[in-house]
C-alpha cells in the first residue's frame, strides 16, 4: 500500500511543480510583459523528463517541434511574442502528447477571454485615472498603475496567463 502512494506522489510532484512554474510564467507575464527563459526552460525540461520517464519521449520532441515551428512563423508575422512561443513550446513538451490540441484549444479560448477582460478594462481605463496607494500595498499599485498605462496605450496583452491557464486545464481536466 505504501507504494503505491510513492508511486502516485512521485507522479504527482512533477504536475505540481510545473503547474507552480506556469503560475509564475504567468504572473510575471502580467506584472512585467516577459516571461522568464529559465522558467519556459524549466517546464520544457521537466515535460521532458516525464515524457522520457513515461516512454512518450519521441511524439512528445515531434509535437513540440511543431508546435515551436508554427509558433515561429506566427512571431515572424508579429502575431505572438517570443516569450510566449517559448511557453507554448515549453508547455507543448509539459502536457501529455494526447493533450496537446485540447490545449491549444484551450489556449485560444482563455486568449479570448483575456483580450475580452482587456477591451473592458481599456474602456473604463480611458474614463477613470488611478490613484496612487502608498503603503504596504506598493508593489500591487505599481503593477496597476503601470497596467493603467498600458491599457491607455493598447500594449500587447499578456497571453502567457492564457497559455498558462490551457495547459493547466488540459492536464487536470482533460
Amino acid at each position: 500500500m505504501s507504494n503505491d502512494l510513492t508511486i502516485q506522489v512521485g507522479h504527482a510532484a512533477p504536475l505540481v511543480i510545473g503547474a507552480g512554474l506556469l503560475l509564475f510564467a504567468a504572473m510575471h507575464d502580467i506584472a512585467a510583459r516577459t516571461i522568464p527563459n529559465s522558467t519556459s526552460a524549466a517546464i520544457a525540461v521537466l515535460g521532458l523528463a516525464i515524457r522520457a520517464f513515461e516512454g512518450q519521449l519521441v511524439s512528445s520532441l515531434l509535437l513540440g517541434a511543431i508546435v515551436f515551428a508554427v509558433c515561429t512563423a506566427c512571431w515572424l508575422r508579429g502575431w505572438m511574442g517570443g516569450g510566449d512561443v517559448k511557453l507554448l513550446t515549453a508547455a507543448a513538451l509539459f502536457v501529455p502528447p494526447t493533450t496537446v490540441g485540447v490545449m491549444i484549444v484551450d489556449t485560444t479560448l482563455y486568449g479570448g477571454a483575456v483580450a475580452l477582460i482587456y477591451l473592458i478594462a481599456r474602456y473604463f481605463a480611458r474614463r477613470h485615472a488611478v490613484r496612487p496607494y502608498p503603503g504596504p500595498r506598493a508593489f500591487l499599485a505599481r503593477v496597476l498603475r503601470a497596467e493603467h498605462w498600458r491599457l491607455l496605450r493598447g500594449s500587447p496583452l499578456p497571453y502567457g496567463s492564457a497559455i498558462a491557464a490551457g495547459a493547466l486545464s488540459a492536464i487536470f481536466a482533460g
